[in-house]
């Protein structure tokens, strides 16, 4: 098996996992798992395509998963608690684990947008979803068990 693939021949996944309303934001967000598809075990790479109008998730951050984004094409506002920023093709972005401040990508352009998103896979990571009543608690990720804020299931 060669080590290396075109990443057109690996299948898409779109929309998200999230419990509405919040599916519906993340909708047409399509993901391709790079990282699985070549059999990383360590990290994630995903190749991502937010179509005009898409939120790539909601505002959130991870307590023990380090992130990174790469704009391909197109643009891109990161929203954080320092406000909002505008990422064109060629820029970068990271989110260290434990940094309680939530972030999220929003194509408001009229154009697709295409990053990398690359993350740890740290076992019991706990995702907190900074504007909203949800939390994804530790080892809820493989089963994507979202929660109120207050513990109670979605």
């Amino acid at each position: 098996e060669m080590p290396a693939l075109d990443p057109a021949t690996v299948s898409v996944q779109t929309g998200s996992s999230y419990p509405e309303p919040f599916a519906a934001r993340c909708a047409a967000r399509a993901k391709r798992a790079l990282g699985d598809a070549l059999g990383l075990r360590n990290f994630g790479v995903n190749l991502v395509e937010l179509p005009p109008g898409t939120e790539s998730s909601m505002r959130h951050w991870h307590d023990r998963q380090d992130e990174f984004v790469y704009v391909l094409s197109g643009e891109l506002v990161l929203v954080t608690d320092a406000g909002e920023q505008t990422l064109g093709t060629g820029m970068a972005a990271g989110f260290p684990a434990g940094v309680g401040d939530g972030h999220q990508l929003v194509n408001r352009s009229d154009a697709p947008a295409v990053y990398l998103e690359v993350g740890d896979r740290l076992p019991g990571d706990g995702t907190v979803y900074s504007d909203i009543d949800m939390v994804l608690p530790h080892g809820g990720a493989a089963r994507h068990v979202f929660r109120h804020k207050d513990g109670t299931p979605y």
